[in-house]
């Protein structure tokens, strides 16, 4: 089994920063690509960031977001500055793992963390 579980949601005023984490554990050989997605009420869920061979933002977020891995650690992290109330949303984790350097790279997705910007 592998699990993905997200960390440092919250509470936080407009201009202020959120660090979200995102750690892998279970069986895994390898992991692949991460990312950041968020789903607001009422939208459809949302590419915020991807990790990679390279590292890709949303617009939306680019420049005020930074996507970031510790590889020895399996974990992912979000920093989240300048965030605006449009950044309120519940955001998922994802991964793309391998449980044995023989078997292919399965779809993990965590059980998301609530971010509420306040105005």
């Amino acid at each position: 089994q592998v699990q993905l579980v997200e960390s440092g949601g919250g509470l936080v005023q407009a201009g202020g920063s959120l660090r979200l984490s995102c750690a892998a554990s279970g069986s895994i050989a390898s992991i692949g690509v991460m990312g950041w997605y968020r789903q607001a009420p009422g939208k459809q869920r949302e590419l915020v960031a991807t990790s990679g061979i390279s590292t890709n933002y949303a617009d939306s977020v680019r420049g005020r977001f930074t996507i970031s891995r510790d590889n020895a650690k399996n974990t992912m992290y979000l920093q989240m500055n300048t965030l605006e109330p449009e950044d309120t949303a519940v955001y998922y984790c994802y991964a793309r793992i391998r449980r044995t350097v023989l078997s292919a790279f399965i779809d993990a997705w965590g059980q998301g963390t609530q971010v509420t910007v306040s105005s």
